[in-house]
């Protein structure tokens, strides 16, 4: 079971505990699922307990006491703990990571988006933005983020962009002006303490979007250089070498499967299943930078595994080494989407 198809396991709980009268709420549109965090077990956790406790009129702990047996009863589902304040845990038979796998490659680059509609429920997000370099860059990825959520969305600034911003960064908006009194600048970044424009389109996004909005952007050649000390450089050598992995396993004359993971790609699967949440979140807070610093994470714990993803010497191909391939090939998917969301490019060979 996947995320996404977990996801909707839990809301079809909580649409037959309404169905039975166990509870009093509207179901609602998504239920976030994510790896557990501190104190928690299993594949997965919901907080969806503590979502509806309050329109339930019941202490969230009562509410996931009374969505466990609508859990507990499902294919693909082992046993559902209780944590916390109400966290439900999940944990799944152990096709859990492959179906995972088969979910990224299924979804390529758009893998976490929304299934339809959502975010803005119907109705168009207005981002408005000062005359700032970085507010508008902001404004415009945090735009890609909320629509990959299903939203509708709208950007504007109070002057149109200047040329070069939109030659070197490629920055838009979708209208500029003075706006009505009723939309207020909602976009307002802390600004760049220097030109960014002198690092490139990729490198001067990432510069800008990298940080929280509240934090000052640093403006420096660390963004350029070619090291692991650079998270950039981080994320598209990633990149870049799950898709030289793909090429070379083709010269081998073996291909991507999905199957059995040993335990050492734990971390890099949860940071994997997370990026759904990560993205929904960032587009929640209108924060790009979320989905920035999940790029991050994902990198760092693709890179110790990728070595081992061809066989070595004389060794042959094997079902292990198709299964590596295949996470390697969602790593290549997870970080070419969220670059792509950020307006970086993801090259295939760096």
């Amino acid at each position: 079971m996947t995320p996404v198809e977990l996801s909707r396991t839990v809301l079809h709980a909580v649409r037959r505990a309404v169905d039975a009268g166990a509870l009093d709420v509207t179901v609602p549109a998504r239920a976030a699922v994510a790896p557990p965090g501190p104190g928690g077990c299993g594949d997965y956790a919901t907080n969806i307990a503590l979502q509806l406790a309050r329109p339930a009129g019941q202490p969230p702990r009562r509410v996931a006491e009374v969505l466990r047996p609508y859990l507990v009863d499902v294919d693909g589902i082992t046993d559902v703990v209780l944590t916390g304040p109400g966290f439900l845990n999940i944990s799944l038979h152990d096709t859990a990571p492959t179906g995972l796998v088969e979910e990224i490659l299924r979804y390529g680059d758009r893998y976490g988006y929304a299934d339809g509609p959502g975010g803005g429920s119907g109705r168009i997000v207005q981002l408005h933005c000062p005359h700032d370099l970085r507010a508008v860059v902001v404004a415009e990825a945090a735009a890609s983020v909320l629509r990959s959520q299903g939203a509708l969305v709208r950007t504007s600034c109070v002057a149109p962009p200047e040329p070069e911003w939109t030659a070197t960064l490629g920055v838009r908006v979708d209208a500029a002006g003075p706006a009505p009194a009723a939309l207020p600048v909602n976009v307002r970044p802390v600004p760049a303490p220097a030109d960014p424009l002198v690092l490139g389109r990729d490198a001067g996004r990432w510069a800008l979007l990298h940080p929280a909005a509240h934090d000052r952007p640093r403006i420096g050649d660390e963004h350029l250089v070619q090291r692991e000390s650079n998270p950039l450089f981080r994320v598209r050598y990633a990149h870049a070498r799950t898709r030289a992995l793909t090429r070379n396993a083709a010269d081998l004359r073996f291909a991507a499967e999905p199957g059995p993971l040993t335990g050492t790609a734990q971390d890099l699967l949860a940071a994997l299943a997370d990026h759904p949440r990560v993205l929904a979140a960032a587009a929640a807070h209108r924060a790009p930078d979320r989905v920035a610093r999940h790029l991050v994470t994902v990198a760092d714990a693709a890179l110790p595994l990728l070595p081992t993803v061809l066989p070595r010497g004389g060794e042959k191909p094997s079902a292990a080494h198709r299964a590596r391939l295949a996470l390697a090939e969602a790593v290549g998917a997870v970080l070419a989407g969220g670059l792509s969301l950020l307006g970086i490019d993801a090259p295939d060979h760096l």
